[in-house]
């Protein structure tokens, strides 16, 4: 069985940083999923697609991301990372991490629905 294990979150300032970690477990990253996925959930709003990556390294980030977060991948211990830097209160969510069977994302948009397993987040708090 896939399981996905989120850690790393917490309480910060604005302009702090954080790194997540999500450990797979159940499954052999290279064979079953190509693409793994980072989402945020404030409450209230929807589940937005943060940031992903191939097997092969590619990646794609939603805009309010870009240059302040970066996701990255050790495929020898399954495990999927997100570097996030200069933090803002409007960062503040529930991170969940996601792996999905084939594409990362359609129309150049991280869309949920492209991800079929998901870990049960980790939330992160940004104060002014």
């Amino acid at each position: 069985q896939v399981q996905l294990v989120e850690s790393g979150g917490g309480s910060v300032q604005a302009g702090g940083s954080l790194r997540l970690s999500c450990a797979a477990s159940g499954y052999t990253y290279s064979s079953y999923g190509r693409c793994m996925g980072w989402f945020r959930q404030a409450p209230g709003k929807e589940r937005e697609g943060v940031a992903a990556i191939y097997y092969s390294g590619g990646t794609y980030y939603t805009d309010s991301v870009k240059g302040r977060f970066t996701i990255s991948q050790d495929n020898t211990k399954n495990t999927l990372y997100l570097q996030m830097n200069s933090l803002k209160p409007e960062d503040t969510a529930m991170y969940y991490c996601a792996t999905a069977k084939s594409f990362c994302v359609r129309s150049g948009i991280i869309h949920s629905d492209l991800y079929n397993y998901w870990g049960q987040g980790t939330q992160v708090t940004v104060s002014s």
